[in-house]
């Protein structure tokens, strides 16, 4: 085989199976459960400024999920101080120790 086309080859496994890693990375979920504060409603522990997040019940224990900037800034005055059920939707990533969703869409109950 021709060493242009073994490399073209190349490229276009690696372009397809970054394509796939990428496609994975972006599924959107759909979390439902309780939107509100990590500082006021929670209490977390070291959390010096209000936060939105959503509390999931997974497999018997709860999952707290962080809004990214936009949707906390967006959505933190509705459930401040009334935290809400809902059904948040958007691609979630690990951050350290926590679980942001990047938030494209909440439905309050």
């Amino acid at each position: 085989m021709h060493a242009g086309k073994v490399m073209g080859l190349g490229l276009a496994l690696v372009l397809a199976v970054a394509l796939t890693s990428r496609a994975a990375d972006d599924d959107e979920k759909k979390l439902e459960g309780k939107v509100c504060c990590a500082k006021c409603e929670l209490k977390v522990k070291g959390q010096t400024k209000c936060a939105t997040v959503i509390v999931v019940k997974e497999k018997d224990k709860d999952v707290t999920y962080w809004f990214d900037p936009a949707g906390d800034k967006k959505f933190h005055g509705k459930i401040c101080t009334e935290p809400m059920d809902g059904t948040v939707t958007g691609t979630v990533k690990k951050d350290g120790e926590k679980m942001i969703v990047t938030v494209k869409d909440v439905k309050f109950k």
